[in-house]
């Protein structure tokens, strides 16, 4: 048996309806033709991304996401992190060259950090 890595990554949120409209309007994610009750998963290749109702009580810890590193990659990274700040989305850090292109990261709406990247 062989593992080929990661095959979908969704995150669980306070207000999916919210959750869904930040990545689709504020990243310009597209909406997959169909999702399962209580998700809303977006058109990402090659991993598939989703926002989902909580399985659990994301108000009982102090903050989401400790130990995950969310990537995603985007054409112009200067450019979003300055539309996002536009719009009064938090920057968690400044965009910077790195391995991997141009990086800046954000604080979604339910506080977890994800890191973009243009290389």
């Amino acid at each position: 048996m062989a593992t080929t890595g990661p095959d979908f990554i969704a995150l669980q949120v306070r207000d999916l309806h919210a959750s869904a409209d930040f990545y689709e309007q504020r990243l310009g994610l597209a909406r997959a033709a169909q999702s399962p009750p209580g998700a809303v998963v977006f058109d990402t290749q090659p991993t598939s991304f989703a926002v989902r109702e909580p399985l659990v009580d994301l108000d009982a810890v102090e903050h989401l996401g400790w130990g995950i590193n969310l990537w995603m990659h985007c054409d112009d990274a200067d450019d979003l992190c300055e539309q996002l700040r536009a719009t009064g989305t938090p920057i968690a850090a400044e965009p910077g060259d790195s391995p991997f292109g141009r990086t800046f990261a954000f604080i979604d709406p339910d506080g977890y950090r994800v890191t973009m990247h243009d290389g």
